[in-house]
């Protein structure tokens, strides 16, 4: 089992998420973040809609959150992240923060 990974991901914050500034609703979101799924499972840049769509700073470097530990990301997000195999790209899933997409680089 790895000690750290390297993932990059997409987040859509929703109005009521945890630090978030955004106006869409819960709803808005969802619908967004599907859309964006779909067209990643479709072969669509995954580094180019990140920096398009985050919310999230890391969004203008495609998404990239450099490595990081077990215990330094909230639990369905590192759950998530360590549990992909490298190069695959998760499907939506909702943390306090909004919803994202991850993509685990190593």
């Amino acid at each position: 089992m790895a000690d750290s990974v390297q993932a990059s991901h997409i987040l859509l914050m929703y109005a009521g998420s945890s630090r978030s500034t955004a106006s869409r609703s819960q709803d808005e979101a969802r619908t967004q973040i599907d859309k964006l799924a779909e067209e990643i499972t479709g072969g669509a840049d995954f580094a180019a809609l990140a920096k398009q769509h985050s919310d999230c700073p890391s969004g203008r470097s495609g998404g990239d959150l450099g490595c990081f530990g077990r215990g330094q990301m909230v639990g369905a997000f590192e759950d998530t992240a360590f549990g992909l195999e490298v190069g695959a790209t998760s499907g939506v899933i909702e943390t306090d923060f909004g919803y994202h997409i991850i993509r685990r680089i190593t």
